[in-house]
């Protein structure tokens, strides 16, 4: 057992703190190649990391870089940095500390590459920038250890794909680097040690007390949620009370606007004007900053907030989190709990309000995963080839390379592992002549293999363009939102681009808290007044909008099986009493499908529990099935447990429209010429480096960018089908925005056992259904029959019908002489 020394637990006693087995385990196993170490929020993860380096560094005598750290949000980089600094500086220890985001200034960034800190902070973009430099192996030449905080977080996106690849060259630079990650909500311990650790060397996994179980709960409120929405409206009065009863109250949506639209209702109700503060990444960092400030001060009683806080920042002293809204992912959940009393074994609070009646039983399904401790998640794929062309491209701006030797690098990061090298080499091929149908213009022509058979960047200023693109995240195009002034207002945040542009003068809209009406656009920046209005219109935030979980969709099927349900409000339970009354409710392993008239027309709801994602593509793909068979849709709305379509013709026999082959059929044709193929190509080709948003001129405009990729990728169709970039689009279209692997896997479930309900009614639950908006509309055979339809009963109303046409070959209108 390695002992602490003297200084340390003299500093430890003052602190009134002792060492957790956890921590002493990392210190004892500080020599592994790969440590995976999973504690509960609030069981001094951080400082686990960071002990060995601590005590390796209390000595003095290392130069340079001992210790990098790499975490997911720049405000928790800031945030360890303070942590760090407090024992460095009371036990006098010679270390320097320091950190480098996107917010760097310039001149420090070339301080730290020179002379870099024996601890250094930073971001999976920045790593990946620093890897780009020549100068890389001296920056990094004395490196040790690497520790990756909320790797959980890294391991779900692009962004930890491109970390794992940097971490790659930097083992290649230093051999022996020891490698730790960090994390208190992990579903599958073995694949995130898989995905960490270098390939084939094996990570160990450490598991610490968890501590108490949480104390979570459901809201009571006196008012009922109602049948649809996600605002949560209804329960302002119950969240304020529960305000007034806690210290810090940090309130999660699962989107911006809807934290937008819910800290204004909340303001608005807030007769005692308690202290509440809005925070998420659409707002100017300096009220962001603000708002932290303020937490760390306890100026607070509440934060309405977004995933902006998800992480592990210590913010304050927060005694409850609500999660407004389903949190449609257990982990998820999880994470956002446990940023209330941030201690080790002292249980968090939190409580879940549900937005509408349906989300009462997600939040119930919830709730009790929570308590037995089953996360959720989705088996993770291989490496986005996407972010492996631009590591090629990094890996070219920092130097000559050989293929060979860069393919035994990147097969080494756990997600690529699989990697074949013919797949590798169209990569390769890809980002030194942009492929086939590129490869005769110039401007892809970025790499050449010299006599040596060394591969390098053709013009050595490209380094640069290259660097200025740099990174994973597609964020939606944004403007700037300034307080109208003669020189330039108070900045606010930003709205997307195309909610701007469907502003008028005169509009009101909701930012950061407060409604402010558009004034005008100048200079790319959107100008605005205050406004006393009451009802704005609401800033259209991409956000994220989650799907609730495959796991968490098959808790909820099987609630469903259980003949009552005393855990449930009597609204709710009732709900579902009533639903099994009239017709049935969905069961694990079948598939529930409802067909009735209403409003006139046929309506058939499909009960799928695909997310979101899924029971959207589902609804395209089904209306496309209907078109062929001649059973008229007219359009479809999905959420994220069901698919409603209405049409002219009832269907009467639902299983050939499920056949598997036919929607993968139905797929490939719809996607083909499809907008999300189009949009999905634009954010692939830009991470690739076929596509540069940013130039040494100028970035270019989300109109300008969207133009030409969408030339490239009408180009690419129609002479080259089989290009790399094409091939990835589909690749990455039906992971995320289709998520038709959802579809398939119900299918695959139910198996063709299907139950088809044909009534004289709506059923309770398909009602929430037709209050939903975002219907999509089917444009088809339906309209034609609709229009000539109404033809006839305006003819049959008006006496026309009666008068017999003209004969078609004699002119029945004849011109003035």
């Amino acid at each position: 057992m390695r002992a602490l020394p003297p200084k340390f637990n003299n500093w430890f006693a003052t602190k009134g703190w002792s060492i957790h087995p956890h921590q002493q385990a990392m210190l004892d196993r500080a020599d592994a190649p790969a440590l995976l170490l999973i504690a509960p929020t609030g069981g001094g993860k951080t400082l686990s990391g960071f002990l060995p380096t601590l005590l390796d560094l209390a000595e003095g005598g290392h130069e340079g870089m001992h210790t990098l750290y790499i975490s997911p949000l720049k405000a928790l980089a800031a945030d360890i940095k303070r942590n760090l600094t407090t024992p460095v500086k009371e036990m006098h220890l010679p270390i320097t500390i320091d950190e480098r985001t996107g917010d760097t200034p310039q001149s420090r960034r070339k301080r730290q590459r020179a002379d870099p800190p024996n601890i250094f902070l930073t971001t999976p973009e920045s790593l990946a920038l620093l890897v780009s430099y020549p100068d890389a192996a001296h920056m990094f030449k004395n490196l040790k250890r690497v520790v990756i905080d909320e790797i959980h977080a890294l391991a779900e996106s692009k962004r930890g794909d491109q970390m794992m690849l940097a971490l790659a060259r930097l083992q290649t630079l230093c051999p022996a680097l020891k490698r730790v990650g960090l994390s208190a909500t992990v579903e599958d311990p073995a694949a995130i040690a898989h995905y960490m650790a270098r390939h084939p060397d094996p990570c160990e996994v450490l598991l610490a007390d968890p501590g108490p179980a949480p104390d979570i709960s459901m809201l009571t409120t006196t008012e009922a949620p109602p049948w649809s929405g996600g605002g949560a409206a209804y329960a302002i009065p119950a969240v304020l009370d529960q305000i007034r009863q806690h210290k810090t109250t940090l309130i999660f949506h699962n989107t911006r606007a809807q934290a937008e639209i819910f800290f204004h209702n909340l303001w608005l109700a807030n007769d005692d004007h308690l202290p509440i503060g809005i925070h998420h990444g659409s707002l100017d960092r300096t009220q962001r900053e603000r708002v932290e400030a303020a937490m760390v001060r306890g100026d607070l009683r509440a934060i309405v907030c977004t995933g902006s806080l998800d992480l592990g920042i210590d913010w304050g002293d927060v005694d409850l989190v609500i999660q407004i809204g389903a949190p449609k992912n257990v982990k998820r959940l999880v994470q956002r709990i446990g940023r209330a009393n941030h201690r080790y074994n002292a249980p968090s609070k939190a409580l879940l309000v549900p937005a509408n009646r349906f989300e009462v039983v997600e939040c119930v399904a919830a709730l009790e995963a929570v308590l037995e401790g089953a996360l959720d998640g989705e088996p993770r794929g291989p490496g986005p080839r996407d972010v492996l062309c631009q590591h090629i491209l990094i890996a070219a701006a920092a130097g000559p390379f050989d293929a060979d030797a860069l393919y035994r690098e990147v097969t080494s990061a756990g997600a690529y592992a699989a990697l074949s090298r013919p797949d590798f080499d169209a990569c390769l091929d890809f980002a030194a002549t942009g492929g086939y149908a590129l490869r005769a213009y110039d401007r892809w022509q970025r790499l050449l293999q010299r006599p040596d058979g060394l591969w390098q960047l053709r013009d050595p200023r490209a380094a640069q363009r290259i660097r200025m693109n740099i990174g994973t995240i597609q964020d939606t195009d944004t403007l700037k939102v300034r307080m109208r002034r003669n020189r330039g207002g108070k900045p606010l945040g930003e709205i997307e681009e195309g909610f701007a542009a469907s502003l008028t003068p005169g509009d009101t809209f909701l930012i950061g808290g407060q409604i402010v009406k558009y004034e005008g656009l100048r200079e790319m920046t959107v100008e605005v007044s205050r406004d006393s209005a009451k009802k704005p219109k609401i800033a259209t935030f991409m956000g994220t909008k989650f799907a609730t979980s495959t796991q968490l969709s098959a808790r909820v099927q099987q609630m469903f099986t259980a003949p009552s349900w005393p855990e449930l409000p009597d609204h709710t339970a009732q709900w579902l009493h009533l639903q099994r009354e009239v017709s049935e409710l969905p069961q694990p392993g079948r598939l529930l499908i409802e067909s009735f008239p209403h409003d006139g027309r046929a309506q058939t709801v499909i009960y799928g529990f695909a997310g979101r994602n899924g029971m959207q593509t589902l609804g395209l793909l089904l209306t496309k099935r209907m078109e062929e068979l001649g059973l008229h849709p007219l359009g479809f709305v999905s959420t994220d447990y069901a698919t409603l379509i209405w049409g002219l013709d009832p269907i009467t026999d639902p299983a050939p429209l499920f056949d598997l082959g036919a929607l993968q059929d139905g797929l490939d044709t719809w996607l083909a010429g499809n907008a999300v193929m189009k949009r999905t190509f634009r954010a692939s080709a830009t991470i690739a480096g076929l596509i540069e948003r940013n130039t040494p001129s100028a970035r270019k405009s989300g109109r300008q960018a969207t133009f030409s990729s969408d030339i490239l990728y009408d180009t690419l169709l129609r002479y080259d089908p089989d290009h790399l970039m094409l091939e990835i689009t589909r690749e990455e279209a039906l992971r995320g925005l289709v998520d038709f692997g959802r579809i398939e896997e119900m299918i695959t479930r139910i198996d063709g056992r299907i139950d088809h309900r044909v009534l004289p009614r709506v059923t309770p639950l398909a009602a929430p259904l037709f209050l939903e908006m975002g219907r999509v509309p089917v444009k088809g055979q339906a309209e034609e029959r609709l229009l000539a339809e109404e033809a006839a009963r305006l003819m049959e109303a008006s006496g026309l019908a009666q008068i017999t046409p003209p004969p078609s070959d004699k002119p029945h209108w004849r011109a003035k002489p």
